[in-house]
C-alpha cells in the first residue's frame, strides 16, 4: 500500500507540474474573457476531460506504438527529458514556451468559437511534455506488478480534475494568486521539471547501455 501511495504521489506531482494548468490560466482567460463564467466552465470541463483521455491513451498504448515503430523506450526517455528541460527553462524564466504553444496557435485559437480541444486540451494541457511524462511513468510502472499502473492513471485523472478547478475559476485564480504568485509557482514547477527531465535522460541512457550490453 505504501509503495502504491509513493508511486501515486510521484506520478501526480510529475504529471501535474508538466501539465501546469496555472500557466494556461492567462491564455485561457485572455481568449475567453468576453464569455460568461458558465461558458468558461463548460469549455474548461471539455478541455480537461479531453486532455485526461489523451494522456491516458498515450500512457497505455504509447510503449506499444514505439515498439511497432522500432523506437526504443530508452531513446524516448532521453527525448522526453530534452522536451521537459526546454519547458522547464521557459518556466523558470516565466516566459511563454514555444515548445508548448506558439503565438500563432494562440492567435488562431482566439479566432475560434470552440477552443476546448484545440488549443486548450492539445497542446496547452496535453502537450509533448505531458505525453512524454505519462508514457515514461507508465513504462516504469510496467516494470512491477500490473497494479502499479493504477496510480499513474489515477494521477492523470486527478490532474485533469485539478486543471478543471483551476481553469473553471480562472478569474478567481488570477485574482487570488496575482501575477507574482503565478510567476513564483511557475518557477518552482520549472525547477522540479529540470530534475524530472534530467532523471528521464539518465534513465534512458541507463536503459540504452543496458540494452547494448545485454545484446552483446
Amino acid at each position: 500500500m505504501g509503495e502504491l501511495l509513493s508511486l501515486g504521489l510521484v506520478s501526480f506531482s510529475a504529471i501535474f507540474f508538466v501539465v501546469d494548468p496555472f500557466s494556461v490560466v492567462a491564455v485561457f482567460f485572455a481568449i475567453k474573457r468576453e464569455h460568461t463564467a458558465e461558458e468558461r466552465r463548460v469549455t474548461a470541463l471539455r478541455a480537461c476531460v479531453a486532455a485526461g483521455l489523451v494522456l491516458a491513451v498515450f500512457a497505455i498504448a504509447g510503449a506499444w506504438v514505439f515498439k511497432l515503430l522500432g523506437i526504443s523506450l530508452g531513446a524516448f526517455k532521453i527525448a522526453g527529458g530534452v522536451v521537459l528541460l526546454l519547458l522547464a527553462l521557459d518556466m523558470i524564466r516565466t516566459q511563454p514556451s514555444r515548445t508548448r504553444i506558439t503565438q500563432g496557435e494562440v492567435e488562431a485559437g482566439a479566432g475560434k468559437e470552440d477552443i476546448a480541444i484545440v488549443p486548450l486540451a492539445m497542446p496547452l494541457l496535453a502537450g509533448p511534455g505531458g505525453i512524454a511524462t505519462a508514457i515514461v511513468l507508465m513504462s516504469r510502472a510496467r516494470g512491477g506488478p500490473w497494479w502499479h499502473a493504477i496510480p499513474v492513471l489515477v494521477a492523470i485523472a486527478l490532474t485533469a480534475v485539478a486543471s478543471y478547478v483551476i481553469l473553471a475559476g480562472a478569474t478567481r485564480t488570477e485574482r487570488v494568486l496575482g501575477r507574482t504568485g503565478l510567476a513564483i509557482l511557475e518557477r518552482a514547477a520549472g525547477l522540479l521539471l529540470v530534475a524530472i527531465g534530467i532523471q528521464f535522460m539518465l534513465d534512458g541512457l541507463g536503459d540504452s547501455f543496458a540494452g547494448r550490453l545485454f545484446g552483446q
